[in-house]
């Protein structure tokens, strides 16, 4: 029943990558880019076999820690990640709950990731090369570690979905939980400059991590380099005792999600009460634009390209705080890239529900222009003020009109450029009701390159406003500013309306190919 199980998962994963070739070039490139990082991290870990222990005990305890917590950390932002034998899809097959916990477990070591961790953690063997009984000892440890990642990762997973069933809660817990994620650079420059004003803060950390269940494990070997027998004993103890109990909990969780489903939540609408539906045109762009609004606030996949828009200005205040607040000048420009190319595929989120599109008969002009009106109700004015507001901070009055014309460009054709590519690109997205961080095999790496590439063009179209915004800053000529200001609304305008009518003419052409796939995304 495991060696079926693991069939089943090795099946599901190839079909999945048969069904688009990017995605099956982006797990090839993944596992490329992983063994180099396994490469890497081997190399560095036989050299260490040279350095005195106290250093390669910091190092591994440090390093071992931190890819046990990514492990048990990185599913609740992502839950439902490479879950190819979710338990809610077995739940009607006879398999004894011991073997579904023995076939998940192997299944979750069985790709790039679980083989990375594993051979990575057998790697640390490597750094007692010159004494064999404690690189036996390392590669033991190590291959218990590896497997607490693997439990770990599974239980928390397991255990978040019985208990956390709830969309909204899921939702709202993923949002949260991604903020930190946005924040990583200062939360990381402020950790550095206070590890460089103590000399003793790495190896006092990694002391400290050596007596929970992140380090426990990796600081064995060390023990028993330096014969702290007693030390060595109680930390293998730590690690063995971890692994049992996520085990066991891992267990209790599984059993209580196979007999408890999901559920979901809805709310009804009062009679006569239209929504967006009654606040735009009677119109089939109003009605379009009345969807895709609804869809921005209802629908995660969307509010999730939503969270970093308040953050930018933060960040860039962190970043300005030792300089000139000039930068925070940029969070205009920045706000309008991020928002006016936020669309540039939001047709993968139909889905199959795109046909009811289709059959209904609407143009695709109107389809355009009713997507570009949705984001640009709430878009320009967030793009106006976060403009207006970082020159009134910064205190920088007089490149105003430059900077407001050059953000006005980005978002006006950006939402061109958007109105023409989410007529021709499809990516895999998470499905309705699926966790907004989910990510299929691959997706990564498509959604990646796809946005480099809008991102290029959009560069190249706006162009002359950034020409004129950096030489009128550049030179206080503040005519240019003016100008750019023109040039931004005139130019922008007249490429949103290119893209609209240009993508229009692509839907209609191609909708029932971007129709067949949808399906196959879906």
């Amino acid at each position: 029943m495991v060696a079926n199980l693991l069939r089943l998962r090795l099946l599901v994963l190839k079909n999945s990558l048969l069904r688009s070739t990017w995605q099956l070039v982006a797990v090839i490139f993944g596992a490329l880019y992983g063994l180099g990082v396994l490469f890497g991290a081997a190399i560095g870990l036989i050299a260490l076999s040279g350095a005195p222990v106290s250093i390669a005990r910091t190092v591994v305890v440090l390093a071992g820690s931190a890819v046990v917590l990514g492990w048990v950390v990185i599913p609740l932002l992502t839950s439902g990640i490479d879950q190819t034998l979710e338990p809610a899809r077995l739940v009607t097959f006879p398999i004894p709950l011991n073997t579904l916990l023995l076939g998940l477990a192997l299944s979750g070591l069985v790709g790039v990731p679980g083989i990375v961790t594993m051979l990575g953690s057998l790697a640390t063997a490597g750094t007692w090369w010159q004494h064999p009984q404690i690189a036996l000892i390392a590669a033991i440890c190590a291959a218990i570690a590896a497997a607490t990642c693997i439990v770990g990762s599974r239980a928390v997973t397991t255990l978040s979905a019985t208990f956390t069933s709830g969309r909204r809660f899921r939702e709202a817990a993923g949002f949260l939980a991604f903020i930190p994620l946005v924040l990583l650079g200062p939360i990381i420059v402020s950790l550095s400059s206070g590890i460089r004003n103590s000399t003793d803060a790495l190896p006092g950390l990694a002391n400290a991590l050596a007596w929970t269940p992140l380090g426990a494990l990796w600081a064995v070997p060390s023990d028993v380099a330096v014969a702290d027998w007693g030390a060595a004993g109680l930390h293998f103890l730590i690690g063995v005792a971890t692994l049992v109990l996520l085990t066991l909990l891992w267990r209790r969780s599984l059993a209580l999600a196979l007999i408890t489903p999901a559920h979901v939540t809805s709310r009804s609408r009062g009679r006569g009460k239209l929504g967006f539906l009654g606040s735009f045109p009677a119109t089939p762009a109003g009605a379009v634009a009345a969807r895709c609004l609804t869809y921005w606030i209802r629908d995660p996949r969307y509010a999730r390209q939503l969270l970093i828009v308040p953050l930018i200005p933060a960040l860039m205040f962190f970043y300005s705080r030792n300089g000139p607040l000039e930068l925070l000048n940029s969070v205009g420009p920045i706000v309008a890239l991020l928002l006016s190319l936020s669309i540039f595929s939001d047709l993968s989120y139909e889905g199959t529900a795109f046909a009811t599109q289709i059959a209904s008969g609407i143009r695709g002009r109107d389809d355009r222009l009713g997507r570009a009106a949705a984001l640009g109700s709430f878009g320009l004015p967030i793009v106006i003020i976060f403009t207006i507001g970082s020159v009134w901070i910064s205190g920088s009055w007089e490149v105003l009109p430059g900077l407001l014309g050059l953000s006005l460009g980005i978002f006006l054709s950006g939402l061109g450029v958007s109105s023409f590519s989410s007529a021709r690109i499809v990516i895999p997205v998470p499905g309705p009701g699926d966790n907004p961080f989910k990510a299929a095999p691959g997706a990564g790496f498509t959604t990646a390159l796809t946005t480099f590439a809008t991102w290029g063009v959009l560069g190249v179209l706006v162009l002359p406003e950034l020409v004129l915004a950096v030489v009128g800053a550049a030179t206080g000529v503040g005519i240019l500013g003016w100008i750019g200001l023109g040039v931004g609304i005139g130019l922008g305008s007249a490429l949103l309306v290119a893209g609209v009518r240009l993508g229009g003419a692509q839907l209609d052409r191609a909708a029932p190919e971007l129709l067949e796939k949808l399906a196959r995304q879906h």
